[in-house]
């Protein structure tokens, strides 16, 4: 079974890079307290990288 990542947005995007506010906008997160789940890629990982700073992550079964 694939591992998915819940991934958490606890900070907001205002006044952060213009890359940073598009990367939250991608993973589905619009506002403060907004929760996706998703696939455990590269990909996700990477744009979980990008804005680390934003939000927190748990590895879910």
């Amino acid at each position: 079974m694939s591992k998915r990542l819940k991934v958490t947005q606890i900070r907001s995007g205002i006044g952060g890079k213009r890359n940073q506010r598009d990367t939250l906008r991608t993973l589905g997160l619009k506002r403060l307290h907004d929760v996706v789940v998703k696939e455990d890629r590269p990909e996700i990982r990477g744009m979980v990288n990008t804005v680390s700073h934003l939000v927190t992550v748990e590895e879910v079964d």
